[in-house]
């Protein structure tokens, strides 16, 4: 069994056993194909390239960490990725998500607040041969800026988007990133205080824009940070 299996076996043990709290005893498929063909490795730091594909968070430097493959999972198979879909990430990080999705999605667009860590992701991405990510240097809170003139809806990553996923934990949602989903849409998000406790919420939006919520399991992710003093996003 490769090292990719073995992460692959572990994730589906812990899909069943946190079902009765996530809804999901097995993911999607093609979620799984994604993470059995992106390289975890290519995306953390060459000194634990032996830890990649363990169950786990894994540091990349500047305070932040490449998330646990089955929340990566988890939160990828919540927004229920479509071939069409545009995605909005909020917490770059080490890129790693970003992979994942761009195997599922039209295009993601994502947001990294530490300019050192963009442009890891940037390379990571390139050189993993991944041409549907846009990464760009910026604050979260207010999510993707429109190119000056676009049409709202434009293509190229122009608001609105069809889901939305921030690898970082809020104290609450913010407003301009519910404002940036489509109705219908999709939001992961995990909400909380630094090192309280936090939970990860799934919200929907309606064809109406009525918002629907639930929490899905309780995590612990970095701290969002809304410019940078306090912390930020990882992915």
């Amino acid at each position: 069994m490769t090292p990719s299996e073995r992460m692959l076996r572990e994730i589906a043990a812990e899909a069943e056993a946190t079902a009765s709290w996530t809804g999901r005893a097995r993911f999607a498929p093609r979620v799984l194909a994604a993470l059995a063909t992106v390289r975890r490795e290519a995306f953390m730091p060459d000194t634990l390239a032996a830890h990649a594909y363990e169950n786990r968070p894994q540091p990349i430097g500047c305070g932040q960490t490449i998330s646990q493959p089955f929340i990566v999972a988890l939160m990828t198979d919540l927004l229920d990725p479509r071939p069409e879909d545009t995605v909005l990430e909020i917490g770059t990080g080490s890129g790693y998500q970003a992979a994942v999705l761009a195997r599922l999605v039209r295009r993601v667009c994502s947001l990294e607040v530490i300019p050192d860590l963009a442009r890891r992701a940037r390379a990571a991405l390139a050189a993993a041969g991944v041409r549907n990510v846009a990464v760009r240097e910026g604050d979260g809170a207010l999510g993707w800026p429109e190119p000056p003139g676009a049409p709202r809806g434009a293509a190229g990553g122009a608001p609105p988007f069809d889901k939305i996923i921030v690898t970082a934990a809020a104290r609450e949602v913010p407003p301009t990133l519910l404002a940036q989903l489509r109705a219908p849409g999709r939001m992961v998000i995990p909400l909380g205080p630094p090192g309280g406790p936090q939970h990860l919420r799934l919200i929907e939006k309606d064809a109406a824009g009525n918002m629907a919520e639930r929490d899905v399991l309780d995590v612990a992710f970095v701290p969002f940070t809304a410019a940078a003093p306090e912390g930020t996003a990882r992915g």
